[in-house]
């Protein structure tokens, strides 16, 4: 699959490696941003749902459904590393159906450092194959992009 768009955000977070992970590899948690109504939502949630391996494995299946504007959206993501307490990645299984982005893999990095540990997230992604989410996508996909992995380091600074 080849993902053309890359966006990331980085913090310092005063905590250990084993915890930020910890809170991190907590999918639910992770994308919590998607389940509550913003702007950037549109208004409404996605709802996240996981296999029995909750996202914390090499294969475990990770689904947000959910509508916007009427329209229903959902994404299926497999994760294909997992290295605790330092990586994890994941990506789509099929191309997702949303309005802004296609297909994407995403993860993160923890570099501990002294007492702290810096949190690198990011997502390489591709516009969506349909026409006119296509061509919303062209306007908004890095916008969205970059919110997604700023509220995921935010979050995560902020302990949850």
């Amino acid at each position: 699959m080849d993902f053309p768009f890359h966006r990331e955000a980085s913090v310092t977070v005063a905590s250990p490696a084993v915890k930020v992970f910890a809170a991190l590899d907590d999918h639910k948690r992770l994308a919590g941003h998607m389940s509550k109504p913003s702007l950037m939502m549109a208004g409404t949630t996605m709802a996240i749902e996981t296999d029995q391996l909750e996202g914390k494995a090499v294969g475990s299946e990770i689904r947000l459904r959910g509508r916007v504007l009427g329209i229903p959206i959902f994404v299926v993501e497999r994760v294909v590393e997992y290295t605790a307490p330092f990586r994890k990645v994941w990506q789509t299984t099929t191309e997702p159906r949303l309005l802004v982005i296609g297909s994407y893999r995403m993860g993160f990095e923890l570099m501990p450092q002294a007492q702290a540990t810096v949190l690198r997230v990011w997502i390489d992604y591709a516009l969506p194959s349909v026409f006119f989410p296509r061509l919303i996508g062209r306007i908004l996909a890095g916008f969205y992009a970059q919110w997604c992995v700023n509220q995921m380091v935010r979050d995560a600074a902020n302990g949850g």
